[in-house]
C-alpha cells in the first residue's frame, strides 16, 4: 500500500466521520432529504464566492455555502408553512432551483476552472491527495485531510458543547423551548454545520457520496441502538468502514472509488436493516413467530380455564377436540400444545388437558387484555 493509497483512506475516513455525526440529527428529526436539498443547493452560494475572490482556497467560500445551506432550509420551512405545499415537496422545489442556478453560473462563468458539474456531482476522491499544504517549505500533507479534519472537530466541537440541546429539541422542541434552549438557533446552527460539511466534502467526493455518508451510517446506527451518544459513535465508525470499504472495493473492481463507497454505504444499511438484533427484518420476522405461538399458547389456556369445572370439561380438554372448537389444524394444535407443556402452562392426564397454575395465571392475563370478567 503506497502513500497515496493511505492518504485517499484517510481523508475518506475523515469525511465520512464529519458528515455522519450531524446526519445522525437529521435521520432523528426526519430531515433526511435535507441533506440531499443542501448538498446541492450550496452549489450557488459556492460559485458566487469564488467570482467575488477568484479562488477556490477562500475561506469566503464556506461562509457563503452555510448560508446558502441555511436559505435552502429557510425557504422549505416558508413554503411549508403556507400550507399549500407539503414540506417533502417545498424541499424538491426550492433545491432544484438554487442547484440549477449553480450549475448555470458554472457553465457560463467558470468554464476555466476545474470547478465543474461533474466534480460537483460525483467528485474525485482520487485526486484529492494533490492539493498539498506546503508548510514552511515542507510538504505535510494533502489539503482535504486538514480541511475535513477541522470540519470534524468542529462538528464534534458542537455537538459536544449542545449535546443537550440537541437532544431535547430534536425529540421535543416545546419542551426545549419551554427550557429556554433556544430551539430554533439550534435548528439553524446544526443547519449550517451541514452546509459546512458538505462545502468541505464537495471537492473531495462530490455531492452524491455527501449525501450517502450523512443519511446511511446514521440510518444503520439507528437500526441497532437507542442510544444517542452510542448513535453517534456507531455511525462515525461505520462510515469509516464503509468508506475504507468503498476505497478496496473500487481497487478491486477498478471502479469509481465514490460509487464504492456509496454502495458500502448501501450493503451496511441492508446488514443492519436485516440483522439488527432488535429493529432488523429477521428479528422482526422471528419476533412475529415467536408472537404468534405466544398468541396460541394464551388462547389454549383461556379455552381450557373457561371450561374448567364445568360438565363439558371432559370433552373441551382433549386435544383431539382443539381442531374442531378452536379450528386449529392437528399439526399446529399439536405444536401449540408440546410449546405449553414446555412452557408449563399445561400437562396431560389419562388423555386430557389440565392447567397448571402458571397456565391460569397467562389465562387470567389473556381474559384481562380482553376485557373479559374473570371467574375467581
Amino acid at each position: 500500500m503506497n502513500t497515496a493509497q493511505i492518504e485517499i483512506q484517510m481523508i475518506a475516513a475523515l469525511t465520512a466521520a464529519a458528515c455522519a455525526l450531524p446526519g445522525v440529527f437529521l435521520v432523528l428529526r426526519r430531515m433526511s432529504l435535507v441533506s440531499d436539498a443542501i448538498s446541492h443547493a450550496i452549489l450557488p452560494g459556492i460559485v458566487a464566492a469564488f467570482f467575488i475572490t477568484g479562488s477556490l482556497a477562500s475561506p469566503l467560500l464556506v461562509v457563503a455555502a452555510a448560508l446558502t445551506g441555511v436559505l435552502t432550509v429557510f425557504l422549505s420551512e416558508l413554503l411549508n408553512r403556507t400550507r399549500l405545499v407539503q414540506e417533502d415537496a417545498a424541499i424538491g422545489l426550492v433545491f432544484p432551483f438554487l442547484f440549477s442556478i449553480g450549475v448555470i453560473l458554472i457553465s457560463r462563468g467558470a468554464g476555466n476552472v476545474h470547478l465543474d458539474t461533474d466534480a460537483v456531482l460525483l467528485g474525485e476522491i482520487a485526486f484529492a491527495p494533490f492539493e498539498r499544504v506546503i508548510l514552511g517549505g515542507w510538504d505535510i500533507g494533502p489539503q482535504s485531510a486538514y480541511v475535513m479534519g477541522a470540519i470534524l472537530i468542529l462538528n464534534a466541537a458542537f455537538i459536544i458543547l449542545f449535546f443537550k440541546e440537541l437532544k431535547v429539541s430534536t425529540f421535543d422542541a416545546g419542551l426545549a423551548a419551554s427550557l429556554g434552549f433556544a430551539p430554533a438557533f439550534i435548528h439553524y446552527a446544526l443547519m449550517a454545520l451541514v452546509s459546512i460539511t458538505a462545502v468541505g466534502a464537495f471537492d473531495a467526493v462530490g455531492s452524491v457520496l455527501v449525501v450517502a455518508l450523512m443519511i446511511a451510517p446514521p440510518s444503520a446506527a439507528y437500526l441497532l441502538t437507542d442510544d444517542l451518544s452510542r448513535m453517534l459513535g456507531l455511525s462515525a465508525a461505520i462510515g469509516i468502514a464503509a468508506a475504507v470499504g468503498g476505497f478496496w472495493l473500487a481497487n478491486l473492481l477498478d471502479a469509481s472509488i465514490a460509487g464504492s463507497m456509496a454502495t458500502m454505504c448501501g450493503a451496511f444499511f441492508g446488514l443492519a436493516f436485516l440483522f439488527a438484533p432488535q429493529r432488523g427484518l429477521l428479528a422482526q420476522m422471528l419476533r412475529r413467530a415467536e408472537q404468534r405461538w405466544e398468541f396460541a399458547q394464551m388462547t389454549l389456556a383461556i379455552h381450557l380455564f373457561i371450561h374448567e369445572g364445568m360438565p363439558e370439561a371432559g370433552a373441551e380438554s382433549m386435544e383431539s377436540h382443539l381442531g374442531e372448537h378452536l379450528r386449529w389444524n392437528p399439526d399446529f394444535a399439536a405444536h401449540v400444545v408440546r410449546r405449553s407443556e414446555r412452557g408449563r402452562y399445561i400437562y396431560r392426564k389419562e388423555g386430557r388437558l389440565f392447567l397448571t397454575d402458571n397456565g391460569r395465571d397467562l389465562a387470567r392475563r389473556g381474559l384481562s387484555i380482553i376485557g373479559v370478567p374473570q371467574k375467581k
